[in-house]
């Protein structure tokens, strides 16, 4: 995990570290009313957590567990767990994944955050993501803007999109870190997987035991 300020900080969550979250987060009806740090703003409603129209979806739309991830475009670790994640995903054919933007490793994160958002728009964000996950070495602006040309995003498109939507893509990114924040994350990659609270990485074999054990939860 990736965490604020410490960028050379590793921290390998296991399964005996998993935190079933309990009453004012998510019970057996489903997430519930939660305030964030502020004390002001409701954010973690099952609507905006797991079904907020505006974020991106991966996996199977109709899968009976959801799993969703906070993730930063320069995290090494989130770069690592990545195809990992999705084989689990794949092999499993019933999960969906939830993919929340949290930029908090500095500035060109949050370029690469709104950019990915701003690909949306013309249904690119998978291969705006994709391109930025999967390169080894630390984004630059310029390094952002190579990687979504060669991944055949439209570079006009996206930059009107920057600024007609920066407005709709800032909100997404503000409840993003609204709702990290409120689950008590303190770096990337995070994860809700079902009733789980997961703060940190997890081996395939980690996450599949997760994955069944959120759907056993769910059925009690």
């Amino acid at each position: 995990m990736t965490e604020f300020g410490n960028k050379g900080r590793l921290m390998a969550t296991r399964r005996a570290a998993l935190t079933l979250i309990g009453a004012g987060a998510v019970a057996a009806s489903g997430i519930n009313l939660a305030r964030a740090a502020t004390g002001e703003d409701e954010v973690l409603t099952e609507a905006k957590v797991l079904r907020d129209p505006d974020t991106p979806v991966a996996g199977n739309p109709g899968g009976n567990i959801t799993i969703v991830e906070w993730s930063d475009y320069n995290c090494p670790y989130c770069r690592k767990l990545e195809p990992e994640l999705r084989q689990v995903v794949q092999d499993d054919g019933k999960v969906r994944l939830v993919m929340k933007d949290w930029p908090i490793l500095g500035p060109v994160s949050v370029t690469a955050a709104r950019t990915a958002l701003a690909a949306k728009f013309q249904d690119k964000y998978h291969q705006a993501h994709d391109a930025m996950m999967g390169v080894s070495s630390r984004l630059t602006e310029p390094r952002i803007n190579e990687l979504l040309a060669a991944a055949g995003v439209d570079m006009d498109r996206l930059k009107r999109d920057l600024t007609g939507r920066a407005k709709d893509i800032d909100a997404i990114l503000k409840r993003n870190n609204e709702q990290a924040e409120a689950f008590g994350f303190s770096g990337t990659p995070s994860f809700i997987v079902g009733k789980y609270r997961v703060p940190g990485v997890l081996s395939m074999a980690e996450f599949e035991q997760v994955i069944a054990d959120a759907r056993k939860a769910k059925m009690n």
